[in-house]
């Protein structure tokens, strides 16, 4: 069977291109779809349908886009509810894509509209199944998404949906069937996805804690509930522009690519109150950036961090890029649904300077001279890592607040004394200092090379240790 996975890292995201005799289907595409169309031509073939596994709330999807564009119908799951037109299937509906067959599968659970396609080839045999965020390698779908759409739809109410779904309509299925998921590892979708992105369903079997065959149903929803961490602020927002309907990504990009002088770029900036996000890397920021700046630099998680940082899909965003770079961060921007970028630096950080504009630089010391401070004067530390990071290891007597936390933590850091911040390597914690400055603080260095450096050195490391019930 002609399936591939066209999986986009930065997003831990899977699309799926379904191919025979000449008719294409895509499954859950990203924004930009002209990848999908050029490789629909390369096999000189038409997309017939565009499947949508659920309402996503991580990603903007293209459905609308491939629709306009090609023709394509789009198709969802039952009890869907778009507020354009599209396909509503019903549940073991047929349909044909050359000599194959895609059978819907209602799998209600992560959404109450989650939908599994299971494909058949041409010889009728069963092949594998789409699963979107049903079903992942290592996990399942976190089921309390929903709720911050529809509030009566509790978590545990579709934890219980989801126990239904996978035992009585997945887990019959035959163990040689491959499992096509929507995400891997890396995404928020889930707690503990592999970092595997396909697998048997009979192996899964095996090693997936949520679908061991003698588990009950309120086991099921207290394993799957334990360990949630609250959603993105952006996720809600995203699922309504999936629901709702948004703007082409052409417009969006074109609007976005204004060549801004530095002066029209501060113009704007107060003008429109725009938020301003620059993009290069942490080396580059630190030595110089404009002031107010935000930095998440494209070289890392860059669409999700924009989405745990910037609260409002409808912020507006002026950009300073790389020169070159600028339609890739609008594109990455509009993933996630931020479609409000309204000019670029013309020149990049380069011509700020050359303008003689104001700048701001960020202190950041090397791990050997954290080192010799931490057994000097042994400063204030904060890590800004995830806490399952800091539970497994940490600087002894490090303070931890994750990146995602620090808009409700700023109280915590000292204004009136210096202190240190790191993550893992030096991409988050630079985010963090750059909000940090943004918000006024200045007496504190950033480590270069954060947690990661730190291993091969002398300074006390500590693992949390959970405490027991005495009884």
């Amino acid at each position: 069977m002609k399936i591939e996975q066209i999986y986009t890292g930065c997003l831990a995201h899977a699309a799926y291109y379904l191919e025979s005799k000449g008719e294409a289907a895509i499954f859950d595409p990203l924004r930009e779809v002209d990848p999908y169309i050029q490789r629909a031509k390369k096999d000189n073939a038409k997309i017939k349908y565009v499947f949508e596994t659920h309402f996503h709330a991580d990603f903007v999807s293209g459905h609308l886009d491939l629709k306009k564009k090609t023709g394509a119908e789009i198709v969802f799951g039952p009890t869907a509810k778009p507020s354009y037109e599209a396909m509503v299937a019903k549940d073991n509906q047929i349909f044909n894509v050359g000599d194959y067959k895609v059978k819907v599968i209602h799998t209600p659970g992560h959404t109450m509209e989650s939908t599994t396609y299971l494909l058949i080839d041409e010889k009728g045999k069963e092949h594998g199944i789409i699963t979107g965020d049903t079903l992942f390698i290592g996990d399942v779908g976190r089921p309390d998404l929903a709720q911050h759409v529809v509030s009566e739809l509790t978590e545990e109410k579709l934890a219980a949906h989801l126990y239904d779904s996978l035992r009585n309509k997945i887990m019959p299925l035959g163990d040689e069937l491959i499992i096509y998921p929507n995400h891997g590892a890396g995404s928020a979708c889930g707690k503990m996805m592999s970092k595997e992105t396909t697998d048997t369903l009979g192996h899964q079997k095996k090693v997936n804690y949520a679908l061991r065959a003698d588990m009950t149903k309120e086991e099921f929803i207290k394993e799957l509930l334990t360990g949630l961490t609250a959603p993105p602020g952006y996720f809600p927002q995203n699922v309504l522009m999936n629901i709702k309907g948004y703007e082409s990504l052409d417009d969006v990009i074109e609007r976005g690519e204004r060549p801004l002088s530095s002066e029209a770029f501060e113009l704007e900036a107060d003008k429109n109150d725009a938020l301003i996000l620059d993009t290069r890397n942490a080396k580059d920021f630190a030595k110089g950036h404009i002031p107010n700046s935000i930095n998440i630099g494209l070289d890392g998680s860059f669409a999700q961090w924009v989405g745990e940082i910037v609260p409002d899909v409808n912020q507006k965003i002026l950009l300073i890029t790389y020169p070159g770079k600028e339609e890739e961060a609008i594109t990455r921007l509009s993933r996630v649904g931020y479609d409000k970028t309204i000019g670029f630096l013309e020149g990049g950080f380069d011509r700020w300077i050359k303008d003689r504009r104001t700048v701001e630089r960020i202190k950041r010391i090397t791990v050997d001279q954290f080192q010799k401070a931490y057994f000097g004067e042994g400063p204030l530390v904060f890590d800004v890592r995830k806490k399952s990071e800091f539970d497994s290891e940490h600087i002894e007597g490090a303070i931890n607040i994750p990146l995602n936390e620090l808009e409700d933590n700023l109280w915590q850091f000292p204004k009136d004394k210096p202190f240190v911040i790191h993550c893992a390597g030096g991409y988050r914690s630079m985010i963090a200092a750059s909000i940090l400055m943004n918000k006024g603080w200045e007496d504190f260095v950033d480590v270069i090379e954060g947690f990661d450096g730190m291993k091969n050195t002398n300074i006390p490391r500590s693992e949390y240790i959970c405490p027991t019930t005495m009884l």
